[in-house]
């Protein structure tokens, strides 16, 4: 427990009555560090500057999004802002049991369409949550044809020189095709997860039914086809399937195939942003 010392000094400086008997580290956490306590709370501690504003968001929108989410979703128990710094500021929840939805335990779930089913029943949910009128300050809004040309613009000047000539090409016509039809960008701004990826869904390996949603560090106002290219991970039949349930996503099936040809880009170019080599080569990795 002597490498959490630091993290449990500022826990127990705010929270003085807590009782910590074990405290575990999980390793999976790229911008937060993730610290468990009695096999039962989750803290995390931002690993970055920009991430303290960035958790604090976080905090305030799950605070407010619990009644309107028909799966369960991290409550925010245990804040520290004020003043605090990197190391210091934290928010702490109540772990959610179940297991990674990773795409090995996708294979073994014998009910897929019960599954879409949930799955499409919590986008949509989310995707309607009134949260303008639950937060007090305007939300960001992300997922715009500008960001994303300044996504682009970054890629071309800090990954490009890494790839190969015809990933340039290829990566080229896969932003330019969308960023350039005004028709993709003329949606109303939801509330999206913004990492609706695997390792965030979360299933009860039992039952093959869905327990819980965690880590919306990404969720500001957005595009809704942001959280269902994530989904491709698990197969078009699959995210075909989530849409019977959701049939607004038929809507939006060019965006979603550009979101999910980012994601490996976007994981580079934060590594190299940020200094972490990790990330700038696991994303790097199909171009070069």
């Amino acid at each position: 427990m002597d490498d959490a010392r630091p993290y449990l000094q500022a826990i127990q400086a705010i929270y003085p009555d807590l009782a910590v008997q074990t405290a575990v580290f999980n390793e999976e956490g790229q911008y937060n560090t993730v610290l468990i306590l009695n096999d039962e709370l989750i803290f995390r501690f931002p690993r970055y500057p920009g991430g303290l504003e960035q958790l604090e968001l976080e905090t305030e929108i799950l605070t407010a999004v619990q009644p309107y989410l028909p799966l369960p979703v991290p409550k925010p128990l245990f804040v520290n802002f004020e003043g605090a710094d990197v190391g210091e500021a934290f928010m702490g929840y109540r772990l959610i049991p179940g297991e990674p939805l990773y795409p090995s335990a996708f294979a073994q779930v014998s009910d897929k369409a019960a599954l879409a089913a949930q799955i499409a029943r919590f986008l949509q949910a989310l995707h309607a949550v009134p949260i303008r009128e639950l937060v007090a300050e305007p939300l960001p809004v992300s997922d715009t044809a500008e960001e994303w040309w300044d996504v682009y613009d970054r890629i071309q000047t800090k990954l490009f020189p890494y790839m190969r000539l015809d990933a340039c090409k290829q990566v080229a016509h896969h932003f330019e095709s969308v960023l350039n039809d005004p028709q993709q960008y003329s949606y109303e701004p939801v509330l999206r997860h913004g990492d609706f990826g695997t390792g965030n869904l979360l299933h009860d390996p039992q039952t093959g039914q869905m327990s819980g949603i965690i880590d919306f560090g990404f969720t500001v106002l957005g595009d809704p086809a942001f959280d269902v290219a994530g989904l491709l991970t698990y197969g078009e039949p699959f995210v075909q399937e989530v849409a019977r349930h959701y049939p607004a996503i038929t809507q939006f099936w060019p965006r979603i195939w550009f979101y999910k040809g980012t994601f490996a880009l976007f994981e580079a170019l934060f590594g190299i942003e940020n200094g972490d080599e990790v990330a700038f080569q696991r994303g790097i990795e199909p171009y070069v």
